[in-house]
């Protein structure tokens, strides 16, 4: 196929106006699609059903060490619980807490208790002059979210497959005393679906900040959330290896089974030192008597073990697989030559990244709109919601049925295609320029 770039001006003139033809066409549909963010599928929650039968009013009620999960008490999880989490990240029961229905409570918690309270002795980021955060990007607009709520800076750090630019994450961290964290989806990212490569997690782990309450906020939220069987990333265990070289308290793992079962009746953790742990627990004491422990003995008792969740996540994989490749098909035979895209092809995950002409996804976004289809806000995988290059895009195909996500495919390209012949007609077909008698210049109307 022939790249745009090297259409002329009637060539493009032309195509402009098939285009513009089609697109009319689809708008005439009113359609309404939403591709705007991960979530999963009616069917997807559909096969979990039979979750809710798992306790009922006959159920025992009691850990496998006796304990009431009806009262008060244990507030860092049922033994049970925090086994099976710790499973989905890697790590021993002891290095986990297991707290409410998802992982982005405790991440935002954890940066507020250190606005208010500090990190490990350290001041309290509410009494210093300035706060930083890197943020791997594109990323994840929640991360971002919580950061800038909190009023802290944020500094953009550019992703490859391999995953962060770590020269520039080493020389950032060990030069300035006010970064204090950096948020980190390691394992197939929001929004391109990379996993971090072995060496990228080991010189994570080998960090030497300047601040010694820096800490790497480990969102493994896509642990186990593979859409194929014979083509699974591997993901190098943090906490580990963090131990191994000095650094026992740099990571705060967490994780979720939001994904995994329902959405605000799934479980949340975080995974970390003993010291850590010990200063998570200080708070929770006071913050709460104790979380859901009838949902946490009810994941244990319907999953059993990890590898009841890995049989589970299969079911999942099979119908997302479908709408994943129906995206890239469409991408594949329309977009592939024409030099007006890009986009990812993950091993798992929720998300595509699509990286267009540079200024174009706003209007790429807007054009989708236009046609019925909501996308993620263009600039949302940056901090502050501002793309430099007006490039990525985030698709989710998840949440659609399959019919919807073939057609929702169709339309995204066909605007990619309309956004980036009038870009290209405006750089090679800028508006004439006059000059008057009187030497003034303008461009004609």
């Amino acid at each position: 196929m022939k790249a745009y770039q090297e259409l002329g001006r009637e060539e493009l003139l032309s195509l402009k106006a098939q285009l513009e033809k089609e697109f009319e066409e689809e708008k005439a549909k009113g359609l309404k699609l939403d591709m705007s963010r991960g979530k999963p599928s009616v069917s997807q929650l559909d096969m979990a059903m039979d979750f809710m039968d798992t306790l009922d009013s006959n159920s025992y009620m009691k850990t496998e060490d006796g304990v009431d999960v009806r009262n008060y008490g244990i507030v860092d999880g049922i033994p049970e619980a925090r086994k099976l989490l710790g499973d989905i990240m890697g790590v021993s029961a002891d290095h986990v807490i297991v707290c409410g229905n998802g992982s982005l409570a405790i991440m935002y918690d954890t940066v507020s208790r250190s606005v208010t309270h500090g990190v490990g002795g350290c001041t309290p980021w509410c009494r210093l002059d300035k706060v930083k955060f890197l943020c791997p990007v594109p990323g994840y607009d929640r991360h971002f979210a919580i950061t800038e709520h909190f009023g802290i800076e944020m500094i953009n750090v550019p992703m490859s497959p391999q995953g962060p630019d770590m020269d520039m994450v080493e020389k950032l961290v060990a030069e300035d005393e006010s970064i204090k964290g950096m948020w980190c989806v390691p394992k197939y990212s929001n929004p391109q679906g990379y996993t971090y490569s072995s060496e990228t997690v080991k010189r994570l782990a080998n960090l030497k900040p300047a601040a010694k309450d820096f800490r790497i906020y480990w969102d493994n939220a896509y642990a186990m959330h593979h859409l194929y069987e014979d083509r699974q990333d591997e993901l190098p265990e943090i906490l580990s290896l963090c131990e191994q070289a000095g650094n026992p308290d740099l990571v705060y793992e967490f994780c979720s089974t939001s994904k995994i079962i329902f959405a605000g009746a799934g479980l949340g953790a975080v995974a970390s030192s003993k010291a850590n742990l010990d200063e998570i627990r200080k708070s929770l004491s006071i913050m709460t008597i104790g979380y859901d422990k009838i949902n946490q003995l009810r994941h244990v008792r319907y999953f059993k073990d990890i590898d009841g969740i890995a049989r589970h996540m299969k079911k999942h994989a099979v119908q997302m697989r479908s709408k994943f490749q129906a995206v890239l098909e469409v991408l594949d035979r329309e977009l592939s030559g024409t030099g007006i895209g890009e986009w990812t092809n993950p091993n798992g995950g929720y998300f595509i990244s699509f990286e267009s002409m540079e200024g174009c996804a706003k209007a790429i976004v807007a054009k989708c709109k236009e046609a019925g289809v909501t996308l993620t806000g263009a600039g949302a995988t940056y901090p502050y919601g501002k793309d430099p290059k007006d490039s990525n895009i985030r698709i989710a195909p998840t949440f659609p049925s399959q019919e919807e996500m073939e057609l929702a495919a169709d339309i995204f390209v066909l605007c990619v295609k309309l956004v980036s012949v009038e870009k290209l007609l405006e750089k090679c077909c800028p508006e004439p320029i006059y000059v008057s008698c009187s030497g003034t210049v303008g461009r004609a109307v």
